[in-house]
């Protein structure tokens, strides 16, 4: 990845601060920028001699950042404060919160229509339009955290796909088009094993009748970070409304065992 050595360091706040950061802390931002700019659309191609942390190094960073590595997107500003959002309408729909929440959504979009181009059910297509939405909000056991926000809303298959597509992306599967991407040695670590529950959702998972619907969100994921790509929400709409059962009280305000979900997206601001 080439990395914009101007854009970096006005993120920081400018040279004088970058000159005032020891040398983990300006390592640690560019290993958060480069990142962001992978979750942004920046595909990465691995080079020769490339190298990737170890957990222990990254575990050896946390003390040096102000921000956890699992808080959501919404509640963090990148390289500078946060700004503030767009109030949500009186009620909200899921074309709502991608407009003014999961904007730009790049990735997810990027893999749904690469679901959509090779044919993938309606189901697995809305599931890869969804899967990573909830990273706005938690980052740490996101696929449980998806499924869970979506599961009154979409199919059962639906809701399968996103919660155990995150144990599934540790695990290669090249005969269904997966390896392991270089981007998770990065941001795990090179020697980074998996916890015991996700080996054991893994296992169960992976003789369950409807493994190839999580597995198949894991394969339109790795390829879903062109920087190039011009995508919309425009070709969903129809599935998502074949398939979301959208609250006509609208979505934080229909007294679902979700709707707290759906208002910390409206208002993350808030103080409690």
């Amino acid at each position: 990845m080439e990395i914009d050595r101007r854009a970096f360091i006005a993120g920081l706040g400018g040279a004088a601060v970058v000159n005032l950061m020891d040398h983990e802390a300006r390592a640690d931002a560019l290993e958060d920028y480069a990142v962001e700019q992978l979750n942004a659309g920046a595909a990465q191609t691995p080079g020769a001699g490339q190298t990737f942390p170890t957990v222990a190094e990254l575990d050896a960073q946390i003390e040096t950042r102000p921000l956890r590595r699992g808080v959501g997107n919404l509640f963090v500003g990148r390289g500078e404060n946060v700004r503030r959002l767009k109030p949500m309408p009186a009620h909200p729909t899921l074309r709502d919160s991608f407009e003014l929440r999961f904007a730009p959504a790049n990735h997810v979009l990027q893999s749904a229509t690469r679901a959509l181009k090779t044919g993938m059910s309606e189901e697995i297509i809305l599931a890869c339009l969804l899967h990573d939405t909830i990273q706005a909000m938690m980052k740490t056991d996101h696929g449980w955290w998806g499924a869970q926000l979506y599961e009154p809303y979409v199919p059962e298959k639906t809701t399968f796909a996103i919660r155990y597509h995150q144990a599934l992306r540790f695990y290669a599967d090249p005969q269904a088009g997966y390896e392991y991407p270089d981007l998770y040695r990065r941001v795990f670590g090179v020697d980074y094993q998996p916890p015991p529950h996700i080996e054991a959702t893994y296992t169960m998972v992976r003789n369950h009748k409807w493994y190839m619907e999580p597995r198949l969100v894991t394969v339109n994921d790795l390829y879903a970070f062109d920087p190039t790509a011009v995508v919309s929400i425009e070709p969903f709409i129809d599935i998502m409304g074949r398939h979301f059962k959208q609250p006509k009280e609208g979505l934080g305000n229909d007294n679902s065992r979700v709707a707290h979900m759906w208002r910390t997206l409206a208002n993350p601001d808030a103080p409690l």
